[in-house]
C-alpha cells in the first residue's frame, strides 16, 4: 500500500516535483491538496468507439492538471482550485467504483488523473475487494514521471495517452511545459516495455495503448513530423486517434485546424505510412476508422 501521508506531504507526483506539503494546505502546479475531487461522473459516450462499446466508459473527471495548456479543452475542470470538485475519499471513490459497474459502464475511465495516482490505486484496490472488475482506463495528458507510472500500471488495462507534440515551439505555445517533448518521450519508452501489443478484446475493448494526438491550429508542420516518428515507434503497438477539431476557450467557438487541402494531405501521408490501427474526425465532424481510408 502507497503511504499516502508521505507521498502528499513532500509531492513529487508528477515531473513538476513540487515538493509542496498538499496535506497541509500547500498547493503545487496541479492547483490541487491531498483530497480527491471529481467534477464529473457518468457513462460517457464521446469517447472512441472500443472506449464505448455498449454502455459507455464510465469517466471520473478529477479536477486540476499537472500541466495546465493555454488552451485546455476542459480548462473549467482542470484549472487549478477549480470551483468544480466534489471531494472523495478512497472510500467514496470505492463505492462509486462498484455504482459504474451496476449502471453497465464498460470501464473506469479516469480523466487526468496523475496528480491523484496514489489514491485513485488504493481505491481501486478497495473496490476490488468488494467485488469490482471493470477494466481501468488511464487517461492522461502524458505528462508523468515513470516512477509514477511504475506504481500504477499493474492495474492499467488501457493507457489512453494524449501525445500533444514532440516540438518545443509548439509545446511552449499550446501545452503548459516547453519540456513536454522530453517527458512524453520517456514515457512512451516505459509504455513501450508495458504494452507490447494492443488489440480489440471478445467485448469490443481496446486494450493496450490508444494514443490521442490534437492537431493545434497552425501547427500542421509539427504533426506531420510526429506522424512520421508514430510509424517508427508505435505503429506495430497502438492505436492512433487523430483529433482536430479546436475551441480556444475564451471564445468557445469550435472549428477545423485544417483546411480541405491539408485533410487531403493528412489522408494521404497516413496511407503512405501505412498508419491504419485507430480512428480520425471527419471534416463534417463524423469519425471513421483509419483502414477505412
Amino acid at each position: 500500500m502507497f503511504d499516502l501521508k508521505t507521498i502528499y506531504n513532500n509531492c513529487r507526483i508528477c515531473p513538476h516535483e513540487c515538493n509542496v506539503d498538499r496535506i497541509q494546505g500547500e498547493f503545487g502546479i496541479c492547483g490541487e491538496l491531498a483530497t480527491m475531487r471529481i467534477a464529473s461522473v457518468g457513462l460517457h459516450l464521446g469517447e472512441e468507439t472500443p472506449l464505448i462499446t455498449k454502455k459507455g466508459s464510465g469517466t471520473l473527471f478529477f479536477t486540476g492538471c499537472s500541466l495546465h495548456c493555454q488552451h485546455c479543452q476542459n480548462i473549467e475542470i482542470s484549472q487549478s482550485k477549480s470551483p468544480l470538485g466534489v471531494p472523495y475519499s478512497l472510500q467514496k471513490l470505492a463505492f462509486t467504483l462498484l455504482q459504474l459497474e451496476k449502471m453497465g459502464a464498460a470501464n473506469a475511465n479516469f480523466v487526468t488523473p496523475t496528480h491523484f495516482a496514489p489514491s485513485i490505486i488504493e481505491s481501486i484496490k478497495l473496490a476490488r475487494k468488494q467485488g469490482f472488475s471493470l477494466p481501468i482506463v488511464y487517461n492522461t495528458s502524458g505528462y508523468e514521471k515513470v516512477e509514477t507510472l511504475k506504481y500504477v500500471d499493474p492495474f492499467v488495462d488501457t493507457y489512453l495517452l494524449d501525445i500533444k507534440t514532440l516540438d518545443y515551439t509548439v509545446a511552449k505555445a499550446f501545452c503548459g511545459s516547453r519540456d513536454y517533448p522530453d517527458v512524453i518521450l520517456k514515457v512512451v519508452d516505459y509504455l513501450k516495455t508495458k504494452k507490447t501489443k494492443t488489440f480489440i478484446d471478445n467485448e469490443g475493448f481496446i486494450r493496450g495503448l490508444l494514443v490521442r494526438h490534437l492537431i493545434f491550429p497552425d501547427c500542421f508542420k509539427a504533426t506531420k513530423e510526429f506522424l512520421y516518428w508514430y510509424a517508427d515507434n508505435l505503429k506495430e503497438r497502438a492505436y492512433l486517434s487523430i483529433l482536430f477539431h479546436f475551441v480556444y476557450p475564451k471564445q468557445g467557438k469550435r472549428f477545423s485546424t485544417l483546411s480541405n487541402e491539408q485533410y487531403e494531405e493528412l489522408i494521404n501521408l497516413l496511407k503512405e505510412l501505412k498508419i491504419t490501427k485507430g480512428y480520425i474526425q471527419g471534416l463534417n465532424y463524423g469519425n471513421y476508422t483509419l483502414d477505412e481510408l
